[in-house]
């Protein structure tokens, strides 16, 4: 068994699982997507616990786990791993849907010596943009996971599938509204920070790149850049089919996964039992060792633009960069690197209590278009629209009735457009 530290992985609360098909065989790893439970997979448990052990596991706050929101794809990896480690699981074969095949992704760089084969079904190298995920959060965290779970079945299958199949329908609707906010707004969070594109190459594991030819959320051009960045992988496209494939085509996507497993990965793989010889490492002379490079000073602005568009969005960032073009363009170079490379990145204020006063000094000083990015950006960082209008209404006391009603009016209409256009 390996180590149960794992590295650099910090292991959090275990992921609630379970296993199917016979004890003695080798693990297969059954990932879910971002609101769905371990359920979505149980058409294909008859095709794959022939051959394998399946273990399917249950995201933060779905399906009735314990909810302890993971805020990252790699926190959810180290809690999964943790998991393989109290089993005694070392290798294994691992396939993903969706949030579920960026975990299995992050695996395959974080511990190549453990997967030993992957399938990613419904993937992407950076799923959409990190403002749309954050901006599901805002709406989740003003409304509930109501509105999201009622569009989640647009979002999920094809209309075909959603006018001919109304149970499956409704239990997706269920499955969503009856997952723990906090966990579904954490998911966003993780899904806004993932990004591999740079990192496809390293993936030596032999994967299995499915997607459903029909799918909005991870259209099959995110499948063919998968395919064209990891160097041992393929791709299968299934035809008229959505974003939860497993789901709307459970027998193309077991056989594929059956075959696809069963083709490059018959015998459980152990790094340090396997059969082949490794010679001994060659003695290398001592040699001086070099001096530490100097200390190199962070590039704060490039930390101040990454954290700026992380509170503002990249829609208003762009819009303020292409209006400072020639004329200006040094001073928001300047506001980047001083305001958000500076302050907005020390330690001493989390981002809520920084929206709070950022909210309360604009008011202050009756800087209303400023306010109202910085209304979107205290959604971003985690405030509620009661949050805001109860810093609004404290700031009443000390600024005066007539400004801070003028930032009601302007948080107001900007809380309407956030959380009211997209569920």
């Amino acid at each position: 068994m390996s180590d149960s530290t794992d590295g650099d992985l910090d292991p959090r609360p275990p992921l609630q699982h379970r296993f199917d098909g016979p004890a003695d065989a080798p693990v297969l790893i059954l990932g879910p997507a971002l609101g769905a439970t371990w359920h979505m997979w149980d058409r294909q448990l008859p095709a794959l616990t022939e051959q394998w052990r399946v273990l399917r596991y249950e995201l933060p706050g779905h399906g009735g786990a314990p909810a302890h929101p993971a805020a990252s794809v790699d926190d959810l990896a180290a809690r999964l791993l943790a998991v393989l480690d109290d089993e005694g699981v070392d290798t294994f074969g691992y396939a993903g849907c969706s949030l579920g095949a960026a975990i299995g992704a992050r695996l395959a760089l974080l511990r190549p010596d453990r997967v030993a084969a992957l399938a990613l079904v419904s993937a992407a190298a950076r799923y959409a943009t990190a403002d749309v995920w954050r901006q599901r959060g805002v709406v989740v965290r003003a409304n509930g996971l109501d509105r999201t779970a009622l569009a989640s079945p647009e979002r999920w299958f094809t209309g075909p599938f959603l006018a001919t199949q109304p149970a499956i329908t409704d239990w997706a609707v269920q499955m969503v509204r009856t997952t723990d906010a906090d966990c579904y707004i954490a998911g966003c969070e993780a899904l806004a920070a993932f990004d591999i594109r740079d990192a496809l190459g390293s993936i030596k594991v032999p994967t299995l790149v499915v997607a459903g030819a029909d799918d909005t959320e991870t259209p099959p051009a995110d499948a063919r850049l998968l395919v064209a960045g990891i160097p041992d992988a393929r791709l299968a496209v299934v035809p008229a089919t959505g974003h939860l494939a497993p789901v709307e085509e459970p027998v193309a996507v077991g056989d594929l996964l059956a075959t696809h497993f069963g083709s490059v990965w018959t015998e459980p793989v152990s790094v340090s039992t396997g059969s082949v010889a490794v010679p001994p490492a060659p003695v290398v002379p001592p040699q001086a060792v070099a001096a530490p490079p100097a200390a190199v000073a962070p590039d704060t602005y490039e930390e101040g633009l990454r954290i700026r568009r992380e509170v503002i969005g990249d829609a208003e960032v762009d819009q303020a960069l292409a209006r400072a073009e020639g004329f200006g363009a040094d001073f928001d170079s300047f506001l980047t690197r001083y305001a958000w490379g500076e302050v907005w990145s020390r330690p001493g204020l989390d981002r809520r209590t920084r929206s709070c006063v950022t909210l309360t000094a604009l008011t202050a000083t009756g800087r209303l278009e400023e306010l109202a990015d910085h209304t979107r950006a205290a959604l971003r960082n985690g405030l509620t629209p009661a949050e805001i209008e109860e810093v609004l209404l404290h700031t009443a006391l000390y600024c005066g009735l007539p400004a801070a009603r003028a930032a009601v009016d302007t948080a107001r209409t900007v809380i309407r457009q956030e959380t009211g256009a997209h569920p």
